[in-house]
């Protein structure tokens, strides 16, 4: 009895799991911007993956497996907000997004300010002897 009702929840858990990693796809072919897809590409991961790793703790049914599936979560948990975060940045500097979109834009003083002083510096320093690929 007891096993079933193990089972019952890692069953349980694993669909919520994989529903939550398909919703995450399913937001990364249908937004329509950089940063809504951002948001459909870690929120509902980690947490997707959070319940799958359960499950699998629950159904293996051994301690010894807890803590690499409690690593393998961390590791997740810790990397999908710099790389969303890294990605909004890029995204945000090139361009890449509707800012019709946005509700409030915090970072366009910080990015005009050091457009200005990037542009006062180079200035004052013209570069010497320097190729720019991004042009």
């Amino acid at each position: 009895m007891h096993d079933t009702i193990i089972d019952i929840v890692a069953g349980v858990f694993m669909i919520l799991g994989c529903l939550m990693s398909l919703a995450a796809g399913i937001g990364l072919l249908r937004f329509p911007d950089l940063l809504s897809r951002m948001h459909a590409a870690t929120k509902p991961q980690v947490l997707g993956l959070f319940l799958l790793l359960s499950a699998l703790g629950l159904e293996l049914r051994s301690w010894a497996v807890v803590p690499v599936l409690l690593l393998a979560w961390i590791v997740q948990l810790l990397t999908a907000p710099v790389s969303a975060h890294m990605v909004g940045r890029a995204g945000y500097r090139t361009r890449h997004l509707k800012r019709d979109t946005l509700v409030a834009d915090e970072l366009a003083t910080v990015v005009e300010e050091a457009g200005r002083r990037e542009s006062r510096d180079q200035g004052e320093n013209p570069p010497t002897d320097r190729t720019d690929f991004m042009d």
